[in-house]
């Protein structure tokens, strides 16, 4: 008997298209020797699956629904939801309530790695992982003087929405005027707004999974971008080169490796993550600095990971299966 797969997409966050690109591409991959595969779609309370040509409420009450041709039951959730839900371990505790086994990372991790602030302060507790200094913003509270933002951050420096993705609400300030048109601009994604200081090199970005009890990482990419940053634009609109794998040392690939895989085990992971990293300093010799941990990575065909599977000569479906088979 085949599995049934929900692979459970959209979301409450301005996430929610690429969301479901990512859905596309997810069921794309998917062995469907081993699996029968369906969109389910989240959008608040409105939980709708995609069977066939048609579009059916989904139960909250066990994650079923019924069709023309009966009940039907799913047997795991993958979970591509980018921002909330599904991001930040609120439909990972639904889903340890009603026993569904699921691809993500538990509700404590996928909290964690959500709030940005939180996960570095968590990791900066560690002397050897080296993360970019940053403030954090409540709305309604009062903010910090402008010019002591700018004296402890320095010019460039990046606002930020705490909880968030795809560079949504994002900016780089170069100027202390610009500070606080983009705090409110941040605060329209999240109620929490980081401001971080400027990192300076290579970016690149990694991307592992748990395989039994081995953690594979995949080759790395180098992001080269035109834009000011690796923005919506340069993620979504083809303004970005994507090289992989990246053109740095081998001795580097591997250190970076080496502390993806620290990473993934220290916060105890679960499925596909791609943690995106600065270079900094002489090649050969950089300074690894700590960007973010993304724990529902894009999986559209020219999204990272896809593209990191292919260059380590592995088959996607093969590693979707092994993320589900894994929760068996």
């Amino acid at each position: 008997m085949k599995r049934t797969i929900a692979i459970v997409a959209g979301g409450d966050s301005s996430e929610h298209d690429v969301s479901l690109r990512s859905a596309e591409g997810i069921l794309s991959f998917m062995d469907t020797e081993k699996y029968d595969c369906h969109v389910v779609e989240i959008k608040g309370k409105d939980w709708h699956v995609h069977y066939g040509t048609e579009l059916l409420p989904v139960h909250r009450d066990d994650f079923s629904f019924t069709a023309a041709d009966g009940p039907h039951h799913f047997d795991f959730a993958y979970i591509t939801i980018h921002g909330t839900p599904g991001e930040n371990g609120i439909l990972q505790g639904y889903f340890d309530l009603i026993g569904m086994p699921y691809s993500t990372s538990d509700v404590l991790v996928e909290a964690l790695t959500f709030n940005k602030f939180s996960l570095n302060r968590f990791l900066q507790s560690f002397p050897d992982i080296r993360i970019a200094d940053s403030l954090l913003l409540r709305k309604g509270e009062a903010l910090p003087a402008t010019a002591d933002m700018v004296q402890r951050l320095g010019l460039p420096c990046f606002v930020k929405p705490n909880a968030g993705g795809s560079s949504f609400g994002v900016t780089k300030v170069k100027t202390a005027e610009e500070l606080q048109p983009a705090i409110e601009r941040a605060m329209q994604e999240s109620e929490e707004v980081m401001v971080e200081a400027l990192m300076t090199g290579t970016e690149i970005t990694c991307g592992c999974y748990r395989k039994g009890d081995e953690v594979v990482t995949f080759p790395i990419t180098e992001v080269v971008t035109t834009q000011e940053f690796f923005d919506y634009d340069a993620k979504y609109n083809g303004k970005v080169d994507e090289i992989t794998p990246a053109r740095i040392q081998p001795e580097t690939a591997q250190r970076v490796a080496e502390t993806t895989r620290r990473l993934y085990r220290l916060l105890g992971c679960y499925g596909i993550i791609r943690i995106d990293y600065i270079l900094t300093g002489e090649p050969g010799a950089e300074q690894i600095n700590l960007l973010e941990i993304n724990t529902t990575p894009g999986m559209t065909a020219t999204s990272f990971i896809p593209q990191q599977v292919r260059a380590a000569g592995l088959d996607i479906k093969d590693v979707l299966s092994d993320i589900i088979e894994g929760r068996f």
